[in-house]
């Protein structure tokens, strides 16, 4: 299924989301900057020069590119960014290097990938009891123990 999403260019060197291929559930993201050094295990915010009009709903979920983060250590510093539908500022990727070596980061090279998606609001409501399950408090690592 698909909708349209309004994008507007902030910036000459922003390039429009792409992707790579017609299944693809993430549109990739490109840097709008010039070429940026990342420190060591530090973060960089890289700006991709476009802001979207998300439809009401849908969210922007951002994550990282395998390849980049599997070959480069790059990711997202939050490990999911999300861009909520009533956001009209400029995209940015909080981008961090896990590894222990500079990084650097071209501009037009893809840096993080874009999901759109439906979300649920909501209404919170306080109750003494919960249902019981089988699981039932069982924390983390609990499923498949005895």
């Amino acid at each position: 299924m698909k909708y349209n999403v309004k994008i507007k260019k902030l910036s000459e060197n922003a390039v429009i989301p792409t992707y790579g291929s017609p299944y693809s559930a993430g549109a990739d993201l490109y840097s709008a900057m010039d070429e940026t050094v990342i420190a060591p295990h530090a973060t960089v915010l890289i700006k991709t020069g476009l802001a979207l009009e998300l439809p009401v709903g849908f969210a922007g979920l951002i994550y990282a590119r395998s390849g980049l983060a599997s070959k480069r250590g790059l990711a997202p510093a939050n490990k999911v960014g999300v861009i909520d539908c009533d956001y009209r500022g400029e995209v940015m990727v909080a981008l961090h290097n896990h590894t222990d070596a500079p990084q650097t980061v071209a501009k037009g090279e893809r840096i993080a990938q874009l999901v759109i998606t439906p979300y649920v609001v909501a209404d919170f409501e306080e109750a003494d009891e919960l249902s019981e399950t089988v699981r039932g408090e069982g924390g983390f690592g609990s499923t498949g123990t005895k």
